[in-house]
């Protein structure tokens, strides 16, 4: 039997806190459990934000903290002809559709449709309104510029499924569950667009199942995120590995800590004196 593969996958779009040390030190605790490889990941698909001296940075800081990955280190940014190519077999099912929406037409589409059904506009589990579809279906002529985007026509996504669409979900003492997704609630998302030519969702399937991996452990932010990858794994015939989802560190305010609120980084923690073996400590993986 081949051994387990686990992978930490940061986006380098922004410097480590706190909360990226626990995700990759919570895969390291799991692969050593299963007796697994623990690979690391750059998901570095957006050219503006994701810098080369942001990955070194990121690189850094988990030599730092001391984690073992094995030496090849995988860069989306390398991958875009895989990832156009899973694009295109979607699109051969009849399953992308572009759209050329702007954010101010989507939010008016989404409450114009509330307002004729009597409810709230729909949002999807990160919050963000749920695309109301005004371009599905519509045919697409040759020779206009790129779309903003391409969306993934959910209902005859789902509809085309082959398998049953769920998860196992393994916990950190091995017992595992079943769990039905429901791709249904994030509405016609984005695969692709116009200056981004993947979107993390594809991205991610078509990595996992590239590199082997078969368990994956992440925030608890991605959890319903599952239900898409789950989705694509099964309209591009790619294994689904387990999954597993680790509590979030929060600070005073019980805001999630993120590089969007500038949350104490690594290097900021490290050039106060702080060492490696203290933040494993902090975070439950070291005596």
């Amino acid at each position: 039997m081949t051994p387990p593969v686990l992978r930490f996958a940061p986006s380098p779009n922004g410097a480590l806190h706190l909360g990226h040390a626990l995700s990759a030190l919570q895969n390291e605790a799991e692969a050593r459990r299963l007796g697994g490889r623990l690979l690391l990941r750059l998901e570095d698909i957006d050219p503006v934000r994701c810098t080369p001296a942001l990955a070194e940075a990121v690189m850094h800081d988990l030599r730092w903290l001391g984690i073992a990955f094995e030496p090849e280190v995988r860069r989306q940014s390398a991958r875009m002809p895989a990832y156009a190519d899973a694009l295109a077999r979607l699109r051969g099912k009849g399953l992308i559709y572009a759209c050329d929406c702007s954010r101010s037409r989507i939010r008016v589409d989404a409450e114009a449709l509330a307002r004729r059904q009597g409810t709230p506009p729909l949002r999807d589990p990160d919050g963000a309104l749920v695309y109301a579809g005004a371009c599905r279906g519509q045919a697409t002529a040759s020779g206009l510029p790129a779309p903003r985007a391409q969306r993934l026509d959910m209902p005859k996504a789902i509809a085309a499924a082959p398998r049953d669409l769920g998860f196992w979900h393994f916990g950190p003492k091995g017992a595992e569950t079943w769990v039905q997704v429901n791709p249904a609630r994030w509405g016609d998302v984005v695969l692709a667009r116009k200056e981004t030519p993947t979107s993390y969702h594809l991205a991610v399937v078509m990595d996992d199942a590239d590199q082997g991996v078969t368990h994956v452990v992440r925030g608890q932010d991605l959890e319903a995120q599952t239900d898409i990858h789950v989705l694509l794994q099964a309209l591009l015939s790619l294994p689904t590995p387990r999954y597993q989802f680790h509590p979030l560190l929060r600070d005073a305010e019980g805001q999630k800590l993120s590089k969007s609120r500038s949350s104490p980084s690594l290097a900021m923690l490290r050039a106060e004196g702080i060492s490696a073996g203290d933040v494993r400590r902090r975070l439950g993986f070291g005596s």
